[in-house]
């Protein structure tokens, strides 16, 4: 039976337990690269983190009885350092990873000699805590709009007019990305090429760039085909980013950040395969 559990545990390696999700990625012995099969296994876990509003996300190394305290803290250290890495290329906003720590060696407790190498083998691990936001406490906050967003929907025409205020959101209409990628479709490129000539001639407008994947649970929208990484609301916001820092934008006025499926706007697909431009700051002209 104990036999069966550790099996079952190296499978798996998560748990919800209390209202927290866990997750357990193994290493080898003395190394911190996160092996291939783990990798896999923890891409599934974030995926299953797109539909969960995440409070706080926790990350603790471990290794096991072997090597000297000061060896087994640097390299717990350095196994949770690894993991933080892959959160966050995949997408996980690095302000909900509070804690990373190296936790040093787990100490060796078996009944059985036999079974001293799987135990070892299932110290050698970074454990991952996900805390979910207490829906119970959340309070609905009332919608803040200005008057531009109140009588008509605001576009990139009230930028090249002046009549956009700080908070004013704008969904870039007519700009669509393929399924699984990062790049706009060739019918966009107008679009954009109209965009930049607006922002490059409103030198006061601050901005931040949203990218969106598509809203389906089951669709594999999230994952960037081109490098398999699971950050394609990040990749999308900064392909216009970069885009625009060609045309002459300057990157000190734009931010792009990954909104992942979380503001779906139902109806088609492509719809939510899209960026929206959010106004930070307005400087005097």
């Amino acid at each position: 039976m104990k036999s069966f559990l550790i099996l079952f545990l190296l499978i798996t390696g998560s748990v919800i337990s209390q209202n927290e999700l866990k997750h357990d990625v193994y290493f080898n012995t003395d190394e911190y690269d996160v092996p291939l099969t783990e990798e896999n296994r923890l891409l599934l876990f974030i995926s299953s983190l797109d539909t969960i509003a995440i409070d706080k996300i926790s990350i603790y190394g471990f290794c096991d009885d072997r090597g000297t305290n000061d060896y087994n803290l640097e390299l717990s250290q350095n196994r949770a350092d690894a993991i933080k890495d892959m959160f966050s290329s995949y997408g996980i906003d690095k302000s909900l990873i509070t804690n990373v720590n190296g936790k040093g060696e787990i100490l060796l407790k078996v009944l059985n000699e036999d079974e001293v190498h799987k135990i070892r083998g299932l110290n050698r691990k970074v454990e991952i805590i996900v805390k979910p936001k207490d829906k119970t406490k959340e309070t609905v906050k009332p919608e803040v709009t200005t008057t531009a967003t109140k009588d008509k929907k605001v576009t990139t025409q009230d930028i090249a007019n002046g009549t956009v205020k700080k908070g004013d959101k704008i969904r870039l209409e007519n700009i669509y990305f393929k399924t699984n990628y990062s790049y706009v479709t060739s019918d966009s490129k107008k679009t954009l090429e109209e965009l930049a000539k607006i922002l490059v001639a409103k030198k006061n407008i601050y901005f931040t760039i949203q990218g969106h994947v598509c809203c389906t649970q089951n669709s594999r929208d999230a994952v960037d085909k081109k490098t398999q990484k699971r950050n394609l609301s990040v990749a999308r916001a900064k392909y216009i980013y970069d885009y625009l820092a060609r045309k002459g934008v300057d990157k000190k006025r734009m931010k792009y950040v990954g909104m992942r499926r979380k503001f779906p706007l139902g109806g088609d697909p492509k719809y939510d395969r899209r960026v929206e431009i959010v106004i930070t700051y307005i400087a005097e002209e």
